[in-house]
């Protein structure tokens, strides 16, 4: 992926959390999603997809010789943001 996309995506991204966060606190964020089986779909849409990515991400930091370890935990804490980081720290194939 372009560096440039994925720096405004994250910046984009990280300004929509911090309000959301800051306005509705972490609670607030996800309470809605255990409201109604929409709410919950959704959630369980981005558990699953978090997930995956979390795979993802472990079996590319391994074959990197970079440690999965904070990225997965920072996933699991902040969802998205540490996998736009991870790209964006991450060497691009074939360069070494």
């Amino acid at each position: 992926m372009q560096r440039p996309l994925l720096i405004l995506t994250l910046l984009l991204f990280g300004a929509l959390s911090a309000v959301a966060l800051w306005q509705h606190g972490y609670w607030g964020i996800i309470a809605p999603h255990f409201q109604s089986f929409g709410g919950g779909q959704v959630l369980a849409d981005l558990v699953i997809a978090l997930t995956l990515v979390m795979v993802w991400m472990w079996h590319d930091a391994r074959a990197a010789g970079r440690n999965p370890w904070p990225w997965i935990v920072a996933t699991l804490v902040v969802g998205s943001l540490s996998p736009l980081l991870y790209l964006l720290t991450r060497k691009p194939a074939g360069k070494g």
